[in-house]
């Protein structure tokens, strides 16, 4: 019995043993756990703070990109001028483009702002009319401001005639019409026949016109001049003569003339030579010296009477 009580208390003890073994195994465990916590705390905080500061780095970038773009537009809006900017030759082209491209003149102070500082505008300039005084345009000065312009002797490549058509008044035509069928006729005879004054306008436009012309001077006192029709007033209505122009009765069949026609009413019949005033300026002094003083002397009394 002895010996089995003493020989069963090893095994006790060794189970003990094995226990407090297994005991002392699980708290190094449990220690290396706790241990671990801190550090995965420490690496998440670490990775939060690497992630703050990848954002403020690209923050950073982001303004650094700006203020370079920022930088660069600054730098465009600045006149980047060649290393050869101050040489009087280089001036004078810049001043040459300048006055090229200007919608409208420049004076001294907007060219010299335009230019590298200390340029002699001046005598660029004075270089620049020289320069173009024999060409098609010139440098020239208006209002204290400079400008290219056409040369004088070049205006007529500019120039360009338009026909302006103009109908003629009912004035017009009435006494178009009297002096094509009563010529040669005075304006005192037009007035007579129309019932009313004929006013300068309406005789100066038929005579702009060709259409209407002097004819001579009526023998009578204050030698009126005598109006008649020209050669244009025949081209135009196609006329051979002014003979050809329509009588009475061609009148009414047109419809232009009533049936019942006042008594003594007729219709003259045009001539184009003869007559008292056809062509009788004077008789001592030659018909084109007489002819100019008559046109004169038409206006001067059409000027009076207005």
């Amino acid at each position: 019995m002895t010996d089995d009580i003493q020989h069963e208390k090893p095994t006790d003890e060794t189970d003990e043993s094995q226990l407090e073994s297994e005991g002392d195994g699980e708290a190094p465990e449990e220690e290396a756990s706790a241990e671990a916590a801190p550090a995965e705390e420490a690496e998440t905080d670490e990775a939060e703070e690497a992630a703050e500061a990848a954002e403020t780095a690209e923050t950073a970038e982001g303004e650094d990109g700006q203020a370079e773009d920022e930088a660069d537009e600054s730098a465009d809006n600045v006149v980047r001028f060649p290393s050869n900017a101050t040489d009087h030759v280089q001036v004078v082209r810049m001043v040459e483009a300048l006055l090229f491209a200007a919608a409208e003149p420049l004076d001294i102070d907007s060219i010299a702002a335009r230019l590298p500082e200390g340029a002699d505008v001046g005598a660029a300039i004075e270089d620049l009319q020289k320069l173009h005084e024999d060409r098609g345009v010139n440098l020239v000065r208006i209002a204290n401001k400079w400008m290219f312009r056409t040369a004088d002797d070049m205006a007529f490549l500019m120039e360009r005639e338009a026909v302006s058509v103009r109908k003629l008044s009912r004035a017009a035509m009435e006494t178009l019409a009297i002096i094509a069928y009563h010529q040669p006729v005075t304006r005192a005879e037009i007035e007579e026949i129309r019932g009313v004054s004929v006013s300068k306008g309406t005789l100066d436009v038929l005579m702009e016109t060709e259409w209407v012309r002097l004819r001579g001077r009526r023998r009578t006192p204050g030698r009126p001049v005598t109006y008649g029709t020209t050669e244009e007033f025949l081209v135009h209505f196609g006329l051979e003569n002014v003979g050809d122009l329509p009588g009475a009765e061609e009148l009414k069949a047109a419809g232009l003339l009533d049936g019942r026609l006042p008594p003594g009413f007729e219709v003259p019949t045009p001539s184009d030579s003869g007559g008292d005033g056809d062509g009788d300026f004077t008789d001592e002094e030659p018909l084109t010296e007489e002819y100019g003083a008559a046109i004169d002397e038409h206006l001067t009394a059409s000027g009076e009477e207005d």
